[in-house]
């Protein structure tokens, strides 16, 4: 495994070296957006002063190398996620988009009134309103796999729920409340054994842990580039090859299509088929980048750093009186989600950005999983390869501070 060297890696970012509020910036809400190494900035950046020019629609020299530059990252995702084809390979504006794509061009295609879906409790929105839309208009009945106050999925309910009226199960691999590392091999497994098809959104898992598609065998995986240290405005839909030759199109327009007559179109095989019009060509150059940049660190030596402060963290936020961790998942992300007894999580993330900490509150875009715990908003940090254990012991500091001040009762 690589050495990892955080201070090294925090001169790769310049975000980490601004001030917030007047404070130095603690940045813990990758789990959100993550900050942009120089290296992806550069990447973008010389694209539109040196290389810029449009992709698959012209010959001249500049927009051939910028087509170029652009189906290079298509291989780089390939070999990063360990898929079969490049043409598996779809270019998204995020992980939103991805999800909508499967539940449009998938669900509208091949699902019908009786079918059933399975998601969970656990899931983020955009893994939720799709399948609700989908399942409101064809009739379809929608499931969900429970979780335990842990933040663990009920395996043994999901067992229950599969049966042959099951065509479709979507799954996070990473709670981006709880952090919960679900076990995804083993739902996809058994959505197979009874003949469903399984999407995994993978938003919170693309940055640090290791992907294989040829071993996880999911027939769909989603993940945007701005959670792994790339732009925004991209994202990556992975699609079994058969399974995406059988969709229907997502978007009409350039790009997309074989032919056109005032009669009929026909359209492109995948990916094209799915890629309609003008792409984000920048922030396609800077997932590239993003992906050069994790792959040199090393997503295991990643991977150990993000769970030492989340180790370190946990023991620390425990010592708190009147904090409490959301979940205790056998295994977790990096990310911890809290509440503070009688402080709304609205006031402790104003004044803990006052000193210049960065955090999340509020239902994270996960209502059905905070509303599980009795609540209605939290307190969520998250890591990125930039924060250190210094950061850590700064952000307990202004919490304690900010549970005296919020609630005095606290100081006693």
């Amino acid at each position: 495994m690589k050495m990892f060297d955080v201070w090294r890696i925090r001169e790769d970012f310049p975000m980490m070296k601004k001030t917030m509020n007047g404070k130095p910036l603690i940045y813990f809400d990758t789990a959100s957006t993550s900050q942009k190494p120089k290296i992806v900035i550069d990447a973008i950046n010389r694209f539109y002063e040196e290389d810029y020019g449009t992709v698959h629609r012209a010959v001249y020299e500049i927009a051939a190398h910028s087509t170029e530059m652009y189906s290079v990252v298509r291989s780089k995702v390939k070999r990063f996620i360990n898929a079969h084809e490049e043409e598996e390979i779809i270019f998204t504006r995020g992980t939103t988009e991805a999800i909508n794509l499967v539940a449009y061009s998938y669900g509208r295609t091949f699902l019908s009134e009786g079918d059933e879906i399975i998601i969970t409790e656990m899931e983020h929105h955009s893994n939720i309103v799709p399948w609700q839309l989908l399942a409101e208009e064809k009739g379809i009945k929608l499931k969900y796999i429970p979780m335990s106050l842990d933040g663990e999925l009920r395996m043994d309910v999901y067992k229950e729920l599969l049966s042959e009226r099951t065509k479709f199960v979507s799954v996070g691999h990473i709670s981006n409340a709880l952090g919960t590392i679900n076990p995804i091999k083993e739902i996809i497994d058994l959505a197979h054994s009874v003949g469903a098809k399984v999407m995994i959104d993978g938003a919170q898992a693309a940055s640090h842990l290791s992907l294989d598609m040829q071993e996880l065998n999911a027939d769909f995986y989603a993940f945007s580039g701005h959670k792994m240290y790339g732009p925004t405005g991209v994202g990556i839909l992975f699609g079994k090859l058969p399974l995406l030759e059988a969709m229907p199109p997502f978007m009409a327009g350039g790009d997309m299509i074989e032919s056109v007559t005032m009669e009929k179109s026909t359209f492109q095989g995948p990916p094209l088929k799915f890629e309609a019009g003008t792409p984000s060509i920048a922030s396609v150059i800077g997932l590239g980048a993003a992906i050069d940049y994790i792959e040199s660190i090393g997503r295991e030596a990643i991977d150990e750093w993000q769970k030492k402060l989340m180790t370190y963290a946990m023991g620390k936020l425990e010592q708190i009186n009147g904090l409490k961790v959301l979940g205790a998942p056998k295994e977790r992300g990096p990310i911890i989600s809290f509440t503070l007894e009688d402080v709304h999580s609205l006031d402790l993330g104003t004044l803990l950005g006052l000193k210049g900490v960065a955090v999340r509150t509020g239902h994270l875009c996960a209502y059905p999983t905070v509303k599980r715990f009795g609540i209605n908003s939290l307190a969520r940090i998250s890591f990125g390869i930039y924060n250190t254990l210094e950061e850590i012991d700064s952000t307990i500091h202004a919490i304690k501070e900010g549970a005296i001040i919020l609630n005095p009762i606290n100081a006693t």
